[in-house]
């Protein structure tokens, strides 16, 4: 069996833990994550991938659990002197033993190595029991449109939200450079080869939205074989972790597990979802598109096993 789920950091991270172990017995199970890149950005000359390092930490037992994001055990040295330089920014930190896996990602990268090679290469130390491929090795930032004292600009999605939280409303999230992206090398025969198909709980917009953004990837996956199951980021009518409902209110869409639904829509009629997983606690018409409601919230790695198994069952794989 070879599941193929797109996903974004910490709520995807979470989500593939379970998937994990639901199949940690069967030998014969491969998973394939594709994970969103239009987060990354370059700082202090290193390039970050904020994504694929939390999955990759995640799933290799390197991260800090308390948080859901970055290293265990982090110090951070290197970011109190740049603040002593006075040197910015000041609101995304890199700790000491973070800046390591970007020295070794930035060396390579330089070194003509494309992204998808150098994910290779940094999980061959992190061994996270699972293939990742970042949706393309072209460079794809995510932008985020705002307005200040009438005047429209475009800052890095990071800087929108850490620094800000999200309070400045979007006005447009631009994709930059997704026009001359490719899918990584991998990823259309991946999807191409998948019994099932998942979408990771994790930002429809600025995770999911980024990766089916890159040309090639949501024609793959509407016509591919494998049955496409979703589940839903949006439990109780709010966002599990982080501020999905500001990056769903910017693209009109209403912050309910019904409407996100309806974003993705039924791979019968032009969209991707044969099957869409919400929480008991809510309710969703999605015509074209078997919805099942089950409980969603991740407390712990049976909880979360047991999502990862209905998706599968809701795709007609028993395990």
């Amino acid at each position: 069996m070879h599941i193929v789920a797109l996903a974004g950091g910490i709520g995807g991270a979470r989500f593939l833990t379970g998937l994990k172990a639901l199949l940690a017995a069967d030998s014969a199970a491969e998973i394939t994550v594709i994970c969103n890149t239009g987060d990354d950005l370059t700082l202090h000359g290193l390039r970050i991938c904020p994504d694929l390092d939390t999955v990759m930490y995640t799933l290799g037992g390197g991260i800090e659990t308390s948080q859901g994001w970055g290293r265990s055990q982090e110090t951070w040295s290197v970011k109190e002197e740049l603040a002593a330089y006075d040197v910015g920014p000041d609101w995304f930190g890199l700790g000491d033993r973070d800046i390591a896996t970007h020295l070794v990602r930035t060396q390579m990268l330089d070194a003509g190595y494309p992204l998808s090679a150098v994910t290779e290469a940094l999980c061959a130390r992190w061994q996270p029991g699972v293939r990742m491929l970042p949706m393309s090795d072209e460079r794809v930032e995510t932008h985020v449109v705002i307005a200040e004292d009438g005047a429209r600009r475009a800052i890095h999605f990071q800087e929108w939200w850490i620094k800000h939280h999200a309070k400045i409303p979007a006005l447009e999230f631009v994709q930059v450079g997704v026009e001359d992206a490719k899918p990584a090398p991998g990823v259309l025969d991946v999807i191409a080869g998948a019994d099932v198909v998942l979408l990771a709980p994790s930002n429809p917009v600025v995770s999911v939205g980024m990766i089916l953004g890159v040309p090639g990837i949501r024609d793959a996956l509407r016509s591919g074989p494998a049955p496409i199951i979703g589940l839903s980021p949006i439990v109780g009518g709010a966002p599990v972790r982080g501020m999905a409902d500001a990056c769903l209110s910017a693209i009109g869409v209403e912050t309910s597990a019904e409407a996100v639904g309806r974003h993705y829509g039924a791979r019968s009629a032009g969209g991707l979802l044969d099957g869409w997983l919400i929480d008991s606690r809510d309710t969703a018409d999605v015509p074209g598109v078997d919805v099942r409601a089950i409980p969603l919230m991740m407390t712990d790695t049976d909880a979360t096993a047991d999502m990862a198994r209905a998706a599968l069952e809701l795709a007609g794989i028993h395990q």
